[in-house]
């Protein structure tokens, strides 16, 4: 199969090639046929009974005896059609000259006929002037028609620009008039003459790349026309039967009646989208008279919001349209074998015109033809290509066959979707299946699901980090053995750019049994370790620790002692040292037992614990006596706050088993290095203060005497 990177070069040039074709316009001619094809493709419309046409043809001609028509016959024509009272009245027929006799009766039909529209011609050369008198009153619409390369209508116009006036078309002067009684008047357009807005419909100026088109005239304001179904047509009538008056009044009332020729030889004839060409004999071209009434009723129904305009894509999106089916084609041809990628073609390419006619169908014209050749050229072109490389792809599998044979350790090698494309007689023999059950299988097929899971999960690593890498797994042969086995995986490409993994196994069940007792025989060891330390710590923390109240001892007090003065040297910061001594504890041991006495020094003990900072240190001399080492405070006041702290918890009263106990404490503060240069005399000098307290009273504090004050030190 293609690689990943030839799948992109051959999408890339496929797209390069696809947008080359469709924007320099010669693929628009295809674009025409396809887009007039889903015209005669749409289902059966409604007619459009707003619009009704009078039809001058041969037989009219043959009756009047010339043309142009009387102006009298012209007169006589519009009286009667006005007289039903219809919304509009349009007449597509060149009065720019008097056509004697009844020119007076003329003027004065179209004094009384406030409501009908005249035409002219636009053009340099081709200019056709108005009625005189309709210009005056501006009811004149220019009747211009815009033809494609292949001679077929599929504009329309709505304004178009002279050095002197904007001119409105024909088809949309008759389309304002008849929306005027629908309460829709008024035309809005934006600063950029881009978007035209009436009532509900945006008629977007046709530009030159719109649709199908390449670098097309868009003088004026163009849109594309979306013509009604030829099998509706439009209400018809001739112009014999109006001027015999056997038409009924009803036929125009409160419609747009459109008066021109249909007549052969007059060769007013156009064609559209719809003037298919059977299979045998010529296309049928539809009259200038039903031209335009397709237009106005487009405007009509676009403006009433009963019939959507044709909208196309902006450039980008139509580019992003044809990449996206040129990548439906490249995966869908290289996913699969030829035959099925051909089927799965076909189908995409069926979906991609059923896609685009219901776009349509709702108002929007797709590019269809650039991503049909899309579909159809990228798939030729890679299967060609895979066809060529299978061919390659078989004689180095049967080379690399001959050649792993003869390698005693177990080989296999794997395309990319991880099926076993070349397996050795060594691979076999592991795992217990033979060759032909093997090939082109994957380990899914033979191993458990968790086996199989992680074998998948190295490949892909591998595939994914194009890296050599080894790995230990364990799988089961097909008479039930587990095996231990190291499998080293690597890439690599054979001359036709194909990738393939090979693995290269060792069995070491032998030797992961040997490193499994070796591990349980190291854990046991470190099982013993970890028991003897854990004891060590137990031993410790009894001989550094109170065993009442599980405070530091004298032994660990001093040791947190030395550190804290060390660290305060380091950093020039004060030790404060805190001699605590309960007052009247002897009594309460001596009235009521040593079992309440300890129970006292309990208390006491997370008393002084709770109401200290975490950096705090409290520990027990013996007896009722406690220290408290505050390392690092900035100056003396701070331990005489914390002094205050402790007289003032401890003096609360104790609840012990509903018994209820009150004592005080004496407590010595010692600053180092302000009160003594040593730990000995800290804790001498904070002794000392604390027997002064007991002295002076008792549940109080006292500080010892600066250095500067003792005589000798």
């Amino acid at each position: 199969m293609l690689s990943r990177k030839q799948r992109v070069w051959i999408t890339i040039f496929s797209a390069a090639i696809c947008l080359l074709l469709r924007f320099s316009g010669l693929l628009q001619p295809l674009e025409w046929a396809a887009l007039d094809r889903f015209f005669r493709l749409r289902p059966w419309e409604a007619q459009d009974t707003r619009i009704a046409i009078v039809a001058i043809d041969e037989a009219d001609l043959q009756q009047v005896g010339q043309w142009p028509l009387p102006d009298r016959v012209v007169a006589e024509l519009l009286q009667k059609v006005s007289v039903a009272k219809p919304r509009a009245i349009g007449l597509d027929i060149y009065r720019d000259l008097p056509v004697p006799p009844g020119q007076q009766e003329l003027r004065q039909a179209l004094t009384i006929v406030d409501n009908l529209i005249g035409i002219e011609q636009l053009g340099d050369r081709s200019r056709v002037a108005p009625s005189p008198f309709l210009d005056r009153l501006d009811r004149v619409g220019f009747n211009n028609v815009v033809l494609d390369a292949d001679g077929r209508v599929r504009r329309g116009l709505l304004y178009w620009s002279t050095p002197t006036k904007l001119h409105e078309s024909f088809d949309l002067k008759l389309a304002l008039t008849y929306l005027q009684a629908e309460a829709i008047a008024s035309l809005s357009i934006d600063k950029n003459f881009q978007a035209l807005h009436l009532g509900q419909a945006v008629f977007h100026r046709f530009q030159p790349h719109d649709g199908g088109y390449v670098g097309a005239d868009a003088g004026g304001y163009q849109i594309l026309a979306n013509f009604r179904h030829p099998s509706t047509n439009f209400l018809r009538v001739s112009m014999s039967d109006v001027l015999a008056e056997r038409v009924p009044a009803e036929t125009f009332r409160d419609r747009i009646v459109i008066i021109g020729s249909t007549a052969p030889s007059l060769k007013d004839f156009f064609y559209t989208p719809d003037s298919a060409s059977p299979l045998w004999g010529a296309a049928q071209p539809i009259a200038g008279v039903e031209l335009h009434a397709n237009f106005v009723s487009q405007i009509v129904s676009a403006a009433l919001g009963e019939r959507p305009l044709i909208h196309v894509w902006s450039d980008f999106w139509e580019s992003a349209w044809i990449v996206a089916w040129i990548v439906v084609a490249a995966n869908l041809s290289c996913r699969w074998q030829i035959v099925y990628s051909t089927i799965y073609v076909l189908l995409a390419a069926l979906g991609l015109i059923s896609i685009t006619y219901l776009a349509f169908f709702q108002g929007w014209w797709l590019p269809v033809i650039p991503p049909l050749l899309a579909l159809f050229a990228v798939s030729g072109l890679m299967t060609a290509c895979n066809a060529q490389l299978q061919e390659e792809f078989k004689r180095s599998k049967d080379f690399l066959q001959g050649l792993i044979d003869t390698i005693p350790d177990p080989i296999f090698v794997k395309n990319k979707k991880y099926r076993w494309i070349v397996l050795n007689e060594a691979y076999c023999r592991l795992i217990g299946y033979p060759l032909a059950e093997l090939i082109d299988k994957s380990e899914v097929d033979f191993f458990s699901p968790q086996e199989a899971e992680v074998f998948r999960q190295q490949d892909d690593l591998v595939f994914r980090s194009n890296m050599t890498m080894e790995h230990e797994e364990e799988f089961s042969d097909a008479s039930g053995t587990t095996h231990l086995i190291s499998t080293k995986r690597s890439l690599h490409r054979d001359a036709a750019g194909n990738l393939y993994l090979v693995g290269v196994i060792r069995d070491i069940t032998a030797r992961k049994r040997l490193e499994e007792e070796l591990k349980r025989q190291t854990a046991d060891l470190v099982q013993y370790n970890t028991e003897l330390q854990l004891s060590e710590q137990r031993l410790r923390h009894l001989a550094l620790h109170d065993p009442l109240t599980g405070l530091p001892n004298r032994q660990l007090f001093l040791e947190h002692l030395n550190q804290s003065i060390a660290w305060a040297q380091s950093h020039q910061l004060l030790v404060g040292l805190l001699y605590i001594d309960l007052d009247g504890f002897k009594q309460v041991n001596d009235t009521l037992g040593h079992d309440w006495g300890d129970r006292l020094l309990v208390a006491v003990s997370q008393r002084l614990s709770g109401c200290l900072r975490h950096s705090d240190i409290v520990s027990r001399l013996g007896g009722d006596e406690f220290t408290v080492i505050l390392p690092a405070i900035p100056e003396v006041s701070v331990a005489e706050k914390v002094a205050n702290k402790i007289l003032a918890t401890l003096s609360e009263v104790f609840a012990l088993n509903e018994q209820a106990l009150s004592i005080t404490a004496s407590v010595g503060i010692g600053v180092y290095p302000l009160h003594c240069n040593t730990i000995d005399s800290l804790i001498k000098q904070a002794d000392t203060a604390m027997y002064r307290a007991k002295q002076l009273g008792k549940n109080c504090y006292q500080i010892a005497v600066a250095i500067s004050s003792q005589t000798n030190l």
